[in-house]
């Protein structure tokens, strides 16, 4: 691996909720931590929370994004065919992932060493701004680093069942307002997005 330059393969999946939650799932089997996963939570009130695994990962996420409380916490990420169960700290959620739409077909026509390249990022962004409002696919991130995402594949989820410290968040809405972890959203349809990330240091 580049020393100057971190990878995270994996899947974002991001939807809100009619309490007003917005919640942004990252399952990452291949990082350099590991297999690992983290769970970013925008309240109703604008609080961004991180719910990461251990102080390690905490400490490189909390430096690269923006929140106002980080908990430490175990964060299980169970993906299945058409489905994915999340524990993550004070957080429990069921994802019902439905079938690859007209997006994921068109990324999935993309090489995966294309689509996973920060200069394919480079060049696709200004169409994924006016495609997906609020999505870029490059900027800068904390800590003087740049940050690079390449999606590979897109599927829309058809229903979640949340709940936060047990009482239920409601039932699945659009990402709306956009969240403020980083220097884009999420797309505003929830969805789980196959992806790398690529962090320079």
């Amino acid at each position: 691996m580049d020393a100057l330059r971190w990878r995270f393969d994996g899947e974002i999946a991001a939807f809100g909720t009619t309490s007003g939650h917005r919640i942004v799932v990252g399952r990452w089997p291949v990082s350099p931590f590991g297999p690992i996963s983290d769970v970013m939570i925008e309240t109703p009130d604008g609080t961004r929370l991180l719910i990461a695994p251990s102080d390690e990962v905490a400490r490189f996420v909390a430096s690269t994004y923006r929140f106002d409380c980080v908990d430490v916490a175990p964060v299980e990420v169970i993906r299945q065919p058409g489905r994915v169960a999340v524990e993550a700290g004070r957080l429990r959620a069921d994802l019902i992932v439905g079938p690859r739409n007209w997006l994921g077909r068109l990324l999935r026509t993309v090489p995966r060493r294309v689509a996973t390249a920060p200069a394919w990022a480079t060049l696709v962004d200004p169409v994924v701004r006016a495609v997906l409002p609020g999505v870029r696919t490059r900027g800068g991130a904390g800590a003087g680093r740049r940050e690079w995402y390449g999606a590979w594949d897109l599927h829309p989820l058809v229903s979640v069942t949340a709940s936060w410290q047990g009482s239920d968040l409601g039932t699945m809405v659009e990402v709306r307002p956009p969240v403020r972890f980083g220097f884009g959203s999420t797309p505003r349809r929830p969805s789980i997005v196959g992806l790398t990330t690529t962090v320079r240091l």
